[in-house]
C-alpha cells in the first residue's frame, strides 16, 4: 500500500554534483521523516542522512559540508543534493520513510530498490 522510490543516480565525475530524489506514495496519512543510505560493493549499509517533516536534517559526518537533504512534504518527496563528490561516494543509495496508513496507528519504515551513484576518478 506504500511505495518508495529513488531516482536521479548516474555516472559522475569525481569533483562533480548530483541530485536524487525519493518519493513516497499511497496510503499515506502522515510522514514522520525520511532518510537516506548507501551501500558500497561489499560494504555494509550506512546512514548518509535524514529529514524529519519539520525539516530537522542530520548527516554522517563522512558527507556533512557536501551533501544537503531537503523535502517537499506537499509531494511527500526528499532530495539528496551531493557535491563535491568523491570515488568513495559509489554507491547504491537507499530512501527509506517512516509512514503511519492511518489516524492514531503504529508508524511503519519502507524502504525503496536504491538507485546507483558511480564516481569516477
Amino acid at each position: 500500500q506504500v511505495h518508495v522510490a529513488e531516482s536521479g543516480g548516474g555516472l559522475v565525475q569525481a569533483g562533480g554534483s548530483l541530485r536524487l530524489s525519493c518519493a513516497a506514495s499511497g496510503s499515506i496519512f502522515s510522514i514522520n521523516g525520511m532518510g537516506w543510505y548507501r551501500q558500497a560493493p561489499g560494504k555494509q549499509r550506512e546512514l548518509v542522512g535524514s529529514i524529519t517533516s519539520g525539516g530537522t536534517t542530520n548527516y554522517a559526518d563522512s558527507v556533512k559540508g557536501r551533501f544537503t537533504i531537503s523535502g517537499d512534504n506537499a509531494k511527500n518527496t526528499v532530495f539528496l543534493q551531493m557535491s563535491s563528490l568523491k570515488p568513495e561516494d559509489t554507491a547504491v543509495y537507499y530512501c527509506n520513510a517512516l509512514v503511519t496508513t492511518s489516524g492514531r496507528s503504529p508508524t511503519y519504515l519502507y524502504w525503496g530498490q536504491g538507485t546507483q551513484v558511480t564516481v569516477s576518478s
